[in-house]
């Protein structure tokens, strides 16, 4: 800007501080809503933390080339209109979106997402993303879900060696006391077995063979 009036400076300066620190920018077009429709406008993008602001686009122009964000001049045509979101970027582009439905007369262009520059079509998708708690609540989910799972082999591991033992007893005969004592087998026999056992003939030596005469 050539000798620019100070209270451009100061615009060009709040555009590009906003810019540089919001999570987004959504860059909407108001041509022919009333006074009414933007105050509507603002109190469904307050709960979403995002705050909209009317710039005249050559301001936002000079703001975007401090930034090294040309790629957003194109979006710069028309009546517009910034929403600039401090929460959740999802939920502040579904805020736009539903109002949209109601008031054609909003038109998202697209946008900045952290130093990304998005299109309509990304900004619509973002849009129909869940809501940050929803994620967090999916994602806790997910987290949750294998420590369920391994809290309960851990319970489950004593319990079926109970249930092993318990199987491997009745099957011995119904208690640990049934079990045959393996040193049983190995037991030498009695005094009174050994006396009734039939002798065993002794096989006679070559000294005890008689000897025969010659004729």
């Amino acid at each position: 800007m050539d000798n620019p009036r100070p209270e451009k400076v100061a615009v060009v300066t709040e555009v590009r501080e906003k810019l540089g620190t919001a999570q987004a920018a959504l860059l909407t077009e108001y041509r022919g809503l009333t006074v009414k429709d933007m105050s509507a406008l603002r109190q469904s993008l307050a709960g979403t933390g995002a705050a909209i602001g009317i710039y005249k686009n050559t301001l936002v122009r000079f703001a975007a080339r401090d930034l090294g964000i040309p790629d957003l001049e194109p979006m710069l045509t028309g009546p517009t209109a910034i929403a600039f979101v401090d929460g959740d970027a999802a939920a502040a582009a579904k805020a736009l979106r539903d109002f949209s439905r109601t008031n054609p007369l909003l038109v998202v262009k697209g946008g900045l997402l952290g130093n990304k520059v998005v299109d309509a079509g990304a900004a619509k998708a973002l849009a129909d993303l869940p809501s940050r708690e929803v994620l967090l609540s999916q994602i806790a989910g997910l987290l949750q879900a294998p420590l369920q799972q391994m809290a309960n082999l851990l319970e489950a591991v004593p319990r079926s060696f109970a249930y092993g033992l318990m199987a491997l007893i009745e099957k011995q005969g119904g208690s640990a006391d049934a079990a045959p004592d393996p040193t049983d087998a190995a037991a030498e026999p009695t005094a009174a077995t050994a006396a009734d056992a039939p002798a065993t003939p002794e096989t006679p030596t070559p000294d005890s063979t008689p000897d025969t005469q010659e004729s």
